[in-house]
C-alpha cells in the first residue's frame, strides 16, 4: 500500500526513543521528511547521520517556550503535512500520594506544551486546508490504570482537547486523532514494571509476566507495530477519520468499546 507520504514533512515530538523513534524511522522508510524534536542531541545526530537529507533535529525540552519557538521558526514557510505529539509520562503515584507540585509538573509535561504548539502550528494547517494531528497518549484514557493518577488525569484532558479541536477544524481538511497504546516493549514500560515489582514484592520478570497475562494476545506490543497504525493516521488515507481515540493494546482493555 502506498501511504502517499513521500516528500511530505512531519514533525515528530519525542523522536529519539520509543514510539517517536519507531515512527520517525517508519516515515523515513516511506521517503517522508521528518523534523524530530528530542532532548538528546546525540540521538538526533545519529538519526541525521542515518537518514541524511530526510531528517533534521531540534534538541530541546518541549516544556520550554524557547523550544516551541524554534520549531515554529524552523518551518519558515514550509508545507507541514502532519505532527505527532508524544512525550514521556510523570512518576507513578496513587492519588493520595500526590502533591500540588506533582500536578503542576504533570500539566506541563503532558498537556500545556501540546496546546501551545498546536496554537502555533494551526494557522499553517488552516492556510493549507490540510493537516494531520496525531497524539500518542495511553490506554488509561479508556480504562484508568492503578497508581498512575497523574498520567491518567492529564491524558484524559488531552483527549478532551483533541476531540473538541477535531470538531472545530474538521471541515478544513485537518484531522485530529489520538492513539491509546497499552504495554509495549519501549523504555517507558520498564519504569512501570519496576514499580509493580516493588509494590508486589516480586521479581521484575514475574511482574512482567503478570502484565502479559492480562493481554489477550499474550505479549507486549512492539513500537514498530504501533508505528504502522500511526503512519496510516498521518497519511492522506485517513481523511475520513477524525476525533477518534484508537486503542493499540493487544486486547488488554476489556470494555465493549476498547
Amino acid at each position: 500500500m502506498d501511504l502517499q507520504v513521500a516528500n511530505h514533512l512531519f514533525i515528530v515530538c519525542g523522536a529519539s526513543s520509543g514510539f517517536g523513534l519507531a515512527i520517525t524511522r517508519a516515515l523515513c522508510r516511506e521517503h517522508a521528511n521528518v523534523m524530530g524534536i528530542a532532548r538528546s542531541e546525540e540521538a538526533l545526530i545519529r538519526l541525521q547521520d542515518e537518514y541524511r537529507e530526510q531528517f533534521t533535529g531540534i534538541a530541546g525540552d518541549l516544556r520550554e517556550a524557547e523550544t516551541l519557538e524554534r520549531i515554529e521558526q524552523a518551518l519558515n514557510g514550509k508545507t507541514l503535512n502532519g505532527i505527532l505529539l508524544n512525550s514521556g509520562g510523570p512518576p507513578a503515584k496513587a492519588a493520595a500520594d500526590t502533591s500540588a507540585e506533582d500536578w503542576d509538573e504533570a500539566y506541563r509535561l503532558l498537556f500545556r506544551w501540546k496546546v501551545e504548539l498546536i496554537k502555533k502550528l494551526l494557522p499553517v494547517f488552516l492556510s493549507q486546508k490540510y493537516g494531520r494531528i496525531l497524539f500518542i497518549e495511553s490506554q488509561s484514557v479508556k480504562q484508568p490504570l492503578g497508581n498512575l493518577v497523574l498520567s491518567t488525569a492529564m491524558r484524559a484532558a488531552v483527549t478532551g482537547y483533541a476531540k473538541t479541536l477535531s470538531q472545530e477544524i474538521g471541515k478544513q481538511g485537518i484531522t485530529v486523532n489520538l492513539l491509546a497504546p497499552g504495554s509495549h516493549n519501549t523504555p517507558a514500560i520498564d519504569r512501570i514494571i519496576k514499580d509493580k515489582s516493588r509494590q508486589a514484592n516480586i521479581s521484575y520478570n514475574e511482574a512482567r509476566s503478570a502484565m502479559e497475562d492480562n493481554i489477550s494476545v499474550g505479549r507486549m506490543g512492539e513500537a514498530e507495530e504501533l508505528a504502522s497504525l500511526a503512519l496510516l493516521l498521518l497519511s492522506p488515507h485517513s481523511a475520513y477519520m477524525t476525533g477518534q481515540t484508537v486503542s493499540h493494546d493487544g486486547g488488554s482493555n476489556k470494555g465493549l468499546f476498547g
